[in-house]
């Protein structure tokens, strides 16, 4: 399934592909990617057990994108390990890893290149572009979605202040 229209990319209408996510749902499955002491998997079980704030960016490499990464990262840092914060994106794992590197990025990075199962199962892959679309997912420690964002101009930023007070109540819950 695909919705036509459903986001811009400067200004021009987008298709993303798959179903939107609502808050209250299982967050689905995934298979994600990243480099570290090898090539590693990343999967909705890894993150099990732990509030979980999923930042998803079309690219590490552009402004926007990079902006975002880095606010989540110095905003979520304080709350160390109680935890779980990804951002996801197409670019090569290669590529996340060099720029968390320039960039002092603790957070955890993943890359959607090989199948593109997150962006599809998730509905935000752009079908014209196969990239992501920007979002931001917060999942409790039972992997169900108690926040979703889908920004609906590609170039805008995500509402930063509401994914993280969603990701802090879950916090004081517990």
């Amino acid at each position: 399934m695909s919705r036509p229209g459903a986001i811009t990319f400067k200004g021009t209408p987008m298709t993303l592909v798959g179903q939107a996510l609502e808050v209250g749902q299982p967050a689905p499955d995934f298979t994600l990617h990243y480099f570290a002491d090898g090539m590693q998997t990343l999967t909705l079980a890894d993150l099990a057990g732990k509030p979980t704030l999923i930042s998803v960016v079309p690219s590490l490499d552009t402004g926007v994108c990079a902006i975002q990464t880095q606010k989540f990262n110095e905003k979520l840092a304080a709350h160390g390990d109680a935890i779980n914060a990804v951002t996801v994106s197409c670019d090569l794992p290669f590529a996340q890893g060099r720029f968390c590197g320039e960039h002092n990025i603790n957070m955890q990075t993943a890359s959607d290149y090989q199948d593109r199962n997150f962006g599809n199962h998730w509905g935000m892959l752009i079908e014209e572009l196969k990239l992501h679309a920007r979002g931001v997912f917060v999942l409790n420690s039972e992997g169900n979605l108690v926040y979703v964002e889908t920004v609906g101009e590609v170039t805008e930023h995500p509402d930063y202040d509401a994914a993280i007070s969603a990701l802090d109540s879950l916090l004081a819950s517990t």
